[in-house]
């Protein structure tokens, strides 16, 4: 794998370029050609999209985790005699995150499958731009490790911790945990509060696919908006924001914010709250994590004061959306039980999506799963994949024999 283009400026590997995130990246990169240059994409198996990104982009490398989608891919780069290389295999996108001449690691695959890419990019010190929010849930610790023994850098892209890390001194933007520094009372996340914020419990068991994945704000893929709509997108926030800013979870308090125009704040123990707003585009965060310190054009409308209605902020409420409450558990259960949340909740997402189970569903099999399969903190992603096989397994089989023979599905 060597590049076959001069590099007259930063590489970017966009690895989920063909989910919401990768492609409001590549709009980023698109309006600034003087700074980045694509350097490899990777998706799943959206061939057609893909291919339409290698034409316009000619990126050195591309990638295809699905093998058919690979194989397609690679029929249609050598027709187009694009210079495109597909990097192939198991291990394709850790090779494309360690390559040496790519200093910089889009990281917005959804779910697990993003985390080998993630850690092999921390261990070959890149500059990651961190979208794929399970992977420091699920891995905090190795992740951290990986990144201080490879000399790494991790700047959020999630727009709550992105706005946190903004809001934050510039101390704890060099990597010092928050919870050391005394001036920091609290980190304050906040919620758009999804579709169904103001729907009753009753209302909640008649939610349907489509009305689930029609976020009211933000333009995310079927995974993320479900998640959303659970509040549990929210929970792993919460777990997340423990490991990126080093601070207890009793320190990280939630706010219902349905303008999604505050996207999070920072608490400070004088009385002062600094908060970072803006449009609820994604590209303002993507583009901070690239250029930051520096800032460069987003392509993002600025905001109009004058014409903004009122901003709402309301407690969240946990008897509706209890998947909050259980990644705050999750968190102080310890050992491998952020693992198992998270692995539960990607099933029972999963089956919702497929219509196999109901949207309330979902929360029931998360706590089912969080009680009863808990284990030892992995020390090793080894270990952590076996934890997460065994809590699938777990959820899957509750699914088929427990939710179905109570008559819930």
């Amino acid at each position: 794998m060597d590049l076959m283009a001069p590099d007259r400026t930063q590489g970017v590997a966009v690895l989920g370029s063909t989910g919401s995130v990768g492609v409001s990246t590549l709009d980023v990169l698109r309006r600034n050609p003087e700074s980045y240059r694509v350097a490899a994409l990777a998706a799943n198996r959206r061939v057609d999209l893909l291919e339409a990104q290698c034409v316009e982009f000619e990126p050195d490398f591309a990638a295809m985790s699905d093998p058919e989608a690979a194989s397609e891919l690679a029929c249609r780069l050598d027709r187009r005699q694009l210079r495109t290389e597909l990097v192939s295999g198991p291990d394709s996108l850790d090779k494309i995150a360690a390559h040496r001449d790519i200093p910089v690691v889009m990281a917005s695959i959804v779910g697990f499958a993003g985390l080998n890419s993630t850690i092999a990019a921390a261990r070959h010190g890149k500059r990651i731009l961190l979208a794929n929010k399970e992977s420091m849930v699920v891995a905090g610790n190795l992740l951290a490790n990986a990144v201080r023994d490879g000399g790494a850098t991790i700047v959020p892209v999630d727009s709550e911790h992105n706005a946190i890390f903004q809001c934050l001194p510039g101390a704890n933007q060099r990597g010092v945990p928050v919870c050391e520094d005394n001036q920091i009372i609290s980190l304050i996340l906040t919620a758009s509060g999804g579709p169904f914020r103001l729907h009753s419990s009753d209302e909640m068991g008649a939610v349907t696919v489509a009305q689930a994945v029609n976020h009211p704000n933000w333009d995310m893929g079927p995974k993320i908006s479900v998640d959303s709509a659970t509040m549990m997108n929210k929970g792993l926030e919460i777990i997340e924001a423990c490991f990126l800013f080093g601070i207890d979870e009793s320190r990280i308090e939630v706010v219902v914010h349905p303008q999604s125009v505050i996207h999070s704040m920072v608490r400070f123990k004088d009385g002062s709250i600094l908060a970072q707003m803006g449009e609820p585009d994604m590209r303002t965060p993507i583009a901070n994590a690239l250029a930051w310190p520096a800032r460069i054009d987003a392509g993002v409308s600025q905001l109009d004061f004058c014409s903004m209605s009122a901003l709402e902020f309301t407690a969240p409420d946990e008897d509706r959306f209890p998947c909050l409450a259980l990644a705050r558990q999750a968190i102080r259960l310890g050992g491998g039980a952020n693992v198992v949340l998270n692995a539960a909740n990607e099933v029972a997402v999963s089956m919702f999506l497929n219509k196999e189970i109901r949207f309330v569903d979902i929360a029931s099999v998360n706590a089912h799963v969080l009680r009863h399969c808990l284990s030892e903190s992995p020390d090793s992603v080894s270990e952590l994949r076996s934890i997460d096989g065994m809590a699938r397994r777990f959820a899957e089989d509750y699914i088929a024999n427990g939710l179905n023979s109570v008559g819930l599905v």
